[in-house]
């Protein structure tokens, strides 16, 4: 009896000491589930990952202990569980915050405006960029440079000097990418394109970057050829607190940022402030600036539903300018060498550079109607105030080329009624921008929604020139004013970043030209969106209309100064599936249609009041397809595209015999082709490793005709010129990158990324045979040092190091010339010198420190 009992007690005991339990729960990144995130019980080998409802069941054989969860991009959580009541424990939603800043933290406003690609679940191509990695590695340069680890994305420009730089998404320029800035277009309505010396505070004020290459998830009626880039800013912190921080750099760069947030007090109300100020000599001789970043959010959560958040934002700036010159001048004078200006009363005094302040301002508001429905709408102003710096008349230089103002001066001083000879000159460039985006969602069944809104512009753009300085001189003689006929001009206006708001000059101190323009632009837009099990399909469409008037107060008499209005209509459709094939990978394939009315600047001719008569729409197609992957280890896009853009016509015209003609370029086609990668890995607890790819052949099709007609559009002559197979330059179609991340020890990590470009050709329109500049490699590099400064995470100092090419690589980053080498002309690195353009900044370092509180 006894050998019994103490037979079934003893099996009992190795029973209980190898139960198995189970552990269940979710995994969710806050906004939806991480499909193949792990989950491992804490000091043994016993895991599992989760599928892609985001669910997992967990056998264990401990009673109680801790589980481990883990996802790429993503901080890792530890939870305990015991097994007290029953074999199974539910630990119930586990959200795993990113390891940068969750997205659904950074849109914490305007959420169904704002068009991430987490809102549709069918996928596209699109890469992310938050906060943590824009403060670490944007440094001096613009916004711009947080994209270069991107697929398909050129950064050129920063030669310039401050704000100057550009981006092309797969061979698209800046006037082909919509940008967007909380949901709200910023793209000029004039000609489509964006200056970054207006956004200069962009990398303060960026909770996150989103780069959605091709088709793109946005709902509006955008000119998103190339892609759509989202900039989401930060909005009223939830919590009290802020940081200051002190940046330095090469080329006597300083710069100073603080920020205070009251936090989201009881009554629901809450105040975030952010200021900072920079100033710098710029990398090349001559580009100097310096400007400030102000920020200013005010939030109040009215209750559960309503959810209201006001922000005013602008960064005012003045930099002085770099052009491109020929590769033979840098050869004489050294890479740095800019000739744009000179020394004036014993300081150098650039002729050229830009100066801007715009501040923009919206009112978000967020409506929960019901669980199933919600509203929000952006209401957003922006008002724009500078313009371009640069010269009027015959310039006099030194012997090695540099403005000669002595001489200036006493050509001025030496005419003979006082006019001056030459001056310097701004052209103002100021507008008005008022606009609404409003956006409504709502589950019409469990796997059906529908969003449906209005997109509502009007723009107001008013350009003219007035003088800076006279230089010696009494006045200026304009001999062109229609209605002020050989018009003195006595008055002088600065360049004060500030002084700008108000200060310009009436109209009988503006010269060259006087103009205003008016768009008014109305959309309204929708999509489905059907999902469940695996299989996700989507389809959008919006119709826009635009209308264009112009008023000449310069170039016309009165009764000629208003032009012709002309109206338009465009419209886009985009559909697109997804299918979930296991566990950790998808397919999807998505396809567009854009008919995009022309722009401002193309409808009237020569910046006049004549309309071309020769202007439609343009027509864009665009396929998809990808596939994506993802694994405890490893996440990874491949995608392959095709886009088609053709249909655009330009037109000049000029008066001959006392008649008019026009010349029109029937735009040849672009026929953009490639296929992109891009993955992120951590193949050690301690270790991230990012890559991308792409391969692209981007190709114009066919042959351009230039044809002229006479007033009544008669036809006089027509040219063929066969461009087919001609390669689209300004952009590298062939880029690679390798980037890592090791933390050494907690909170001290070093990281590295470096890039390979080829396939870059010149600048130099629709030719057949294009201009191919050298393949070159640029690796940058960082180190990071976390300091906790407190007894939570949240009092901590940053330290930080970057240095750009850090082996500083020679190249040729752009070129606006396509000459061919020959036997006698000199060359550089194969290239013809007589090409015009530039070259790539050289090494560049910063460094900074960030205190949290």
């Amino acid at each position: 009896m006894k050998t019994w009992l103490l037979t079934g007690l003893l099996f009992m005991a190795i029973s209980a000491t190898y139960a198995q339990g189970k552990i269940t729960g979710i995994i969710s990144d806050g906004s939806g589930p991480l499909p193949g995130a792990n989950i491992v019980v804490k000091g043994t080998s016993e895991a599992t990952s989760v599928d892609f409802d985001g669910k997992f069941t967990l056998t264990t054989t401990k009673n109680s202990g801790e589980v481990v969860v883990s996802f790429i991009g993503n901080e890792n959580k530890t939870i305990k569980f015991n097994f007290v009541n029953g074999s199974t424990v539910d630990l119930g939603t586990i959200v795993l915050s990113s390891s940068s800043n969750q997205l659904n933290e950074i849109v914490v406003m305007g959420k169904g405006i704002i068009d991430l690609a987490t809102e549709r679940k069918t996928p596209i191509a699109v890469s992310t960029i938050k906060a943590a990695e824009i403060q670490a590695k944007v440094g001096t340069s613009d916004i711009t440079q947080t994209m270069v680890n991107t697929p398909s994305v050129y950064v050129a420009g920063q030669s310039g000097g401050f704000g100057d730089s550009r981006i092309s998404v797969r061979g698209f320029a800046q006037d082909n990418t919509a940008f967007l800035l909380n949901g709200q277009p910023i793209n000029g309505m004039e000609d489509g394109k964006i200056y970054w010396s207006n956004w200069s505070g962009m990398s303060d004020i960026a909770n996150a970057v989103q780069i959605q290459r091709g088709l793109g998830s946005s709902k509006l009626a955008i000119s998103s050829v190339g892609g759509t880039v989202n900039f989401i800013t930060k909005a009223t912190d939830k919590r009290e607190g802020g940081f200051a921080s002190v940046g330095v750099a090469n080329d006597n760069y300083f710069k100073t940022t603080a920020a205070y947030s009251t936090g989201m007090s009881e009554s629901g109300w809450g105040t975030s402030v952010m200021l900072s100020h920079w100033q710098g000599d710029g990398y090349n001789d001559g580009t100097a600036g310096q400007g400030e970043t102000y920020f200013i959010s005010v939030g109040y959560k009215a209750n559960e539903r309503h959810n209201f958040n006001f922000l005013l934002t602008g960064a005012p700036q003045e930099h002085e300018q770099n052009y491109g010159k020929k590769l033979s001048v840098y050869e004489k004078y050294g890479r740095k060498y800019n000739n744009n200006g000179g020394v004036l009363n014993g300081e150098y005094l650039s002729a050229v550079g830009n100066y801007y302040h715009k501040p923009v301002a919206n009112l978000n508001w967020d409506f929960d109607i019901t669980e199933k429905s919600s509203l929000s709408t952006v209401l957003y102003a922006s008002w724009g105030r500078g313009g371009s710096i640069g010269t009027v008349g015959s310039t006099k230089r030194t012997a090695d080329g540099y403005v000669d103002y002595d001489a200036i001066i006493a050509a001025n001083e030496a005419s003979a009624d006082g006019a001056a000879t030459f001056a310097l000159r701004n052209s103002v460039n100021n507008h008005e921008w008022y606009g609404l985006v409003s956006n409504f969602k709502t589950a019409l069944t469990e796997n059906l929604s529908l969003n449906t809104g209005l997109d509502l512009r009007t723009y107001q753009g008013l350009h003219f020139r007035q003088i800076t300085n006279l230089l010696g001189a009494d006045f200026y003689l304009d001999k062109f004013n229609k209605n002020i006929p050989n018009n003195k001009i006595f008055e002088t206006y600065s360049t004060d970043r500030y002084s700008v708001l108000t200060n310009y000059a009436d109209k009988k101190n503006r010269y060259s030209w006087d103009y205003d323009e008016t768009i008014n632009y109305g959309g309204i837009f929708g999509q489905l969106e059907y999902s469940k099990n695996n299989f996700s399909t989507f389809f959008q469409g919006s119709l826009s209309s635009q209308s264009h008037t112009r008023t000449d107060r310069y170039a016309y008499f009165p009764e000629n100064q208003e032009a012709e209005k002309v109206n338009n209509i465009g419209y886009n459709a985009k559909g697109g599936a997804s299918y979930k094939i296991d566990q950790i990978g998808s397919f999807y394939a998505n396809a567009g249609y854009y008919s995009r009315q022309p722009y401002h600047d193309n409808i009237y001719l020569n910046f006049g009041n004549e309309v071309n008569p020769l202007t439609k729409n343009e027509k864009i197609l665009g396929l998809e397809l990808g596939y994506t992957y993802s694994s405890e280890f490893l996440t990874a896009s491949v995608n392959a595209y095709r886009t088609s853009w053709k249909d655009r016509v330009t037109t000049t015209s000029t008066e001959v015999n006392n008649l008019q003609e026009y010349k029109t370029n029937e735009g040849v086609e672009q026929l953009h082709t490639g296929v992109e990668l891009d993955f992120v890995a951590k193949p050690l607890p301690n270790l991230d490793v990012t890559g991308f790819a792409s391969v692209g052949n981007w190709e114009y099709a066919g042959n351009s005709v230039i044809t002229i007609r006479d007033e009544d559009r008669n036809v006089i002559s027509s040219e063929i010129v066969d461009v087919d197979g001609g390669k689209v330059g300004d952009a590298a179609q062939t880029t690679f990158g390798l980037g890592a991340k090791y933390e050494i020890f907690t909170r001290f990590s070093v990281d590295a990324d470096w890039r390979n470009y080829a396939k870059l050709y010149s600048n130099a329109g629709a030719v057949k045979n294009n201009l191919e500049l050298p393949n070159y490699d640029i690796m940058d590099a960082g180190i990071s040092y976390k300091i906790l400064a407190g007894t939570t995470k949240q009092n901590s100092i940053l330290l930080r190091l970057n240095v750009n090419n850090v082996f500083d690589e020679v190249y040729i980053s752009e070129l606006t010339t396509n000459i061919a080498s020959n036997g006698t002309d000199l060359n550089v690195r194969g290239i013809n010198t007589n090409n015009n353009g530039y070259y790539g900044l050289g090494r560049t370092w910063n460094f900074s420190v960030r205190f949290n509180f």
